[in-house]
């Protein structure tokens, strides 16, 4: 297999930073962006072979993406694969949301997808290759209570990512989405929104049988095999049917764990 050019945002930590290893084990050039430049440095130099690519950047700020992909044609002339991963956490009901979490949560998790969507995307598209991976969440397929931003958010990346899949079609470029449910990182370090949800939200990765490595590799493997809908945690596939098949019973279910293992319990 050729050489490819990955860029991932996000990759200073978590998901972001294991698939930038997994690349590179492969053989791949990873270009490796965070909003913390230490963090972003730091992946970049635990990764094998050369050619790897440390850069800082929000991903809600348009100049700053701006300035990515234009260091990206300098210093490789092109893309491969483009994971959108980077993301922020945010929980709460409706009514204790603010807009400022609201337009914050859209700016990076949706927004930031939205940029390097538009500004890889052509290169991609005239070569004929490529392919563009957005980190949603199973948030965005569950329909959960008291994640009310997040899930709207990351419901967004899902919707988007199947529209995309259906533009690229034919034109050489795969799109996938990821949606895991909880497993552990240091995403709640971003947390915006009711404190009682950031303490529940601990538990469940706490008490998650999936771990980092193993969501990574299912990814990986995912992503490799050209799928669309990665759900890398081990419970939520099953879940996904169950609200596709049975969609009240599935209510039922969600309603019944949301009183039980509320932030509240």
């Amino acid at each position: 297999m050729a050489q490819r050019r990955v860029l991932i945002t996000g990759a200073g930590s978590g998901l972001g930073q294991a698939l930038a290893q997994r690349y590179a084990k492969a053989g791949d050039r990873v270009a490796c962006v965070d909003l913390d430049a230490a963090r972003a440095e730091l992946t970049r130099a635990s990764l094998p072979g050369s050619g790897h690519l440390a850069m800082v950047a929000n991903v809600a700020s348009d100049e700053a993406m701006e300035q990515v992909h234009e260091t990206v044609a300098r210093e490789w002339g092109g893309l491969d694969v483009l994971f959108n991963n980077a993301g922020i956490a945010t929980g709460g009901a409706m009514v204790e949301t603010t807009m400022a979490e609201w337009h914050n949560v859209l700016e990076i998790n949706l927004l930031g997808v939205v940029r390097g969507c538009r500004l890889f995307l052509p290169g991609m598209i005239a070569a004929g290759s490529g392919h563009v991976v957005n980190t949603a969440s199973f948030a965005g397929l569950a329909g959960a209570p008291s994640i009310m931003s997040y899930g709207v958010a990351k419901a967004s990346v899902v919707a988007l990512s199947e529209q995309l899949r259906a533009e690229m079609h034919g034109k050489g470029v795969r799109v996938s989405v990821l949606c895991p449910a909880f497993f552990r990182t240091n995403l709640l370090e971003s947390w915006q929104g009711n404190p009682k949800l950031r303490s529940f939200a601990d538990k469940m990765m706490e008490t998650s049988p999936d771990t980092l490595d193993s969501v990574a590799d299912a990814v990986f493997a995912s992503v490799e095999r050209g799928e669309f809908l990665v759900i890398p945690t081990k419970r939520e596939p099953m879940r996904w049917r169950l609200k596709r098949w049975f969609p009240e019973f599935y209510f039922g279910q969600l309603v019944k764990f949301a009183r039980g293992r509320g932030p509240g319990n």
